[in-house]
């Protein structure tokens, strides 16, 4: 998903839009992240999609609905490269949640037999397989979530620390993000924090004081878009040029 000296850049995906997956492949996009939270897509798309850019060259990230059990394991079942959890409350919330990504003795997570097993039976050497190479990422978009970083950081089922800084912005009483000191300060924090804990950490990147503070942190990957946005900017040029 990224090398030592390069994060992989990645996309969001709203819609359920193969041609979109394509077209930023061959734009020259490493990673696709599916919107469950906010986005229009259901279970039986990203089941078609998610394979899908796997086989074109994308690595392919999940941001769930929400932290409940059959989401976590539903996108990991499918064979999701990550998943990103948000709104996570708290310690103990985050806790909860990463431990339905792992399997025992690590966590809960439960055994489901499909395409993450070749259609087949599970081996021993498989569950650690996919406790190692199925990563979760912890959101940190709230309030008490951004106090208890270094815990949550610390937790043996995350794997890494995913910034949502539209949302911990407003958490945090500063309003709408404008990529202000107090935002850069948050950030600079949570990657130390996930650095210090020997732990990834990635980030919702579309702006771009945000994102240029963020590449001399070293993550993981940067998302620095999404599809319907990438749609409307294109509809704008081609329409500026009539």
């Amino acid at each position: 998903m990224t090398t030592a000296q390069q994060p992989a850049i990645g996309f969001w995906l709203e819609s359920d839009n193969q041609k979109a997956c394509e077209l930023a492949r061959l734009a020259g996009f490493d990673l696709v992240l599916f919107d469950m939270e906010h986005g229009i897509l259901d279970l039986a798309a990203l089941d078609r999609l998610l394979p899908f850019c796997q086989a074109i060259g994308l690595a392919a990230c999940v941001r769930l609905a929400d932290g409940t059990r059959p989401n976590v394991q539903h996108a990991l079942d499918i064979g999701a490269d990550a998943i990103v959890v948000p709104q996570l409350r708290d310690l103990a919330h985050a806790k909860e949640v990463s431990e339905y990504a792992k399997f025992a003795p690590r966590g809960t997570r439960g055994v489901g037999y499909g395409r993450t097993q070749s259609y087949a039976g599970a081996t021993d050497s498989f569950f650690e397989k996919e406790n190692t190479q199925r990563l979760c990422y912890a959101m940190i978009e709230t309030a008490t979530a951004f106090d208890e970083a270094a815990a949550i950081a610390a937790l043996p089922c995350v794997d890494g620390l995913f910034v949502g800084p539209a949302d911990l912005s407003v958490a945090r009483r500063r309003g709408a993000f404008a990529a202000t000191d107090a935002d850069l300060a948050d950030l600079r924090q949570i990657a130390m924090l996930a650095s210090k804990a020997g732990k990834r950490w990635a980030l919702a990147g579309a702006n771009r004081r945000l994102r240029e503070t963020a590449l001399d942190l070293g993550p993981a990957f940067i998302t620095v878009g999404d599809d319907l946005s990438a749609l409307s900017t294109g509809f704008k040029s081609m329409r500026s040029d009539v």
